[in-house]
């Protein structure tokens, strides 16, 4: 039997994407598949090797159910989430525009500034948490001695247990080791704004603001929105932060979908309910997403700005 070209050419393609799909299926589909699996039953963490029974969706009924799941999706989508990212992208874009910007060029003093900034990125998230901690210590941390010493209290702080200050001290750490990404990607977006469309905005008489708001913006839009779905997507589902930095606490009161996850399987040794958390997060992010390129979409913004 003759193999035609087509064919030939149609498998030789085949084979060279096999061992992509292969690794597609073995580190995400399957995974997936059976933690999905896994939270329709009430397996636990005592009983791996037996299995658990089949109960269907009461693992996710009890967690939509319970008295906590207001408290915790709060604390996701508006502590950790909004507020975080809100902060990010304005910092970020703060940050990128004074780095473009010609007084610190004239100064020579943009690499300096861009070295400077790449530090608390390159900072490990551990470390980052450690340092702050200690910044935020009432009895020995810098933060507290400042204002001390300014006058600005009279007595010192807990900011990690303080019910008042826990989430802005956590998004503190939080956007301090992450805004240097976003600025650093905006500042990239910024040098492929066209000079020529500035200054002829200023030589129709054009203002700074003018020209940030009609040219410089729509120019940025595109890499704002994927910053901003990225940026929303990876603090969602982030652990690191709020468990190193409080443990959940005070009580649970910086509890969060992710330290919900980890607690219900760790130390509640509940799998199955836990394995229903991460399908429940799984399927509000996909949610989000598809909506977010529905109403927002990337591509209709890249076309505006061509």
């Amino acid at each position: 039997m003759t193999i035609s070209p087509k064919m030939r050419d149609r498998f030789t393609i085949f084979s060279m994407l096999l061992p992509t799909f292969l690794v597609i299926i073995g580190f995400y589909i399957y995974p997936t598949i059976y933690n999905l699996e896994l939270s329709f039953t009430d397996i636990t963490l005592l009983k791996l090797r037996q299995g658990g029974d089949w109960i269907g969706f009461s693992n996710y009924w009890e967690f939509l159910s319970s008295s906590t799941f207001f408290e915790i999706a709060f604390n996701t989508v508006f502590w950790l989430t909004a507020v975080s990212v809100f902060f990010r992208i304005l910092l970020g874009l703060t940050f990128a525009l004074l780095l473009n910007s010609k007084f610190l060029a004239d100064m020579k003093l943009s690499t300096v500034a861009r070295l400077i900034l790449l530090v608390p990125w390159a900072t490990p998230p551990v470390v980052a948490v450690i340092a702050w901690r200690w910044l935020f210590d009432p009895t020995h941390g810098s933060i507290n001695e400042f204002l001390l010493w300014t006058g600005f209290i009279s007595d010192p702080i807990s900011f990690i247990s303080n019910l008042k200050t826990v989430w802005p001290a956590v998004n503190t750490i939080i956007v301090w080791n992450t805004t240097p990404l976003i600025a650093v990607s905006l500042l990239a977006a910024l040098q492929t704004v066209p000079e020529e469309l500035n200054e002829a905005a200023d030589i129709d008489g054009a203002n700074r603001w003018q020209q940030f708001r009609y040219i410089t913006l729509p120019y940025l839009m595109p890499t704002i929105s994927v910053l901003t779905l990225m940026s929303i997507i990876w603090t969602f589902n982030n652990f690191v932060y709020v468990w190193l930095a409080t443990g959940a606490g005070p009580g649970t009161f910086t509890n969060v979908l992710a330290t919900e996850v980890y607690m219900k399987a760790f130390i509640d040794l509940r799998i199955g309910y836990s394995a229903a958390i991460g399908v429940t997060m799984a399927v509000v992010m996909a949610l989000f997403g598809a909506l977010y390129f529905r109403f927002f979409g990337l591509n209709d913004m890249a076309e505006k700005v061509g």
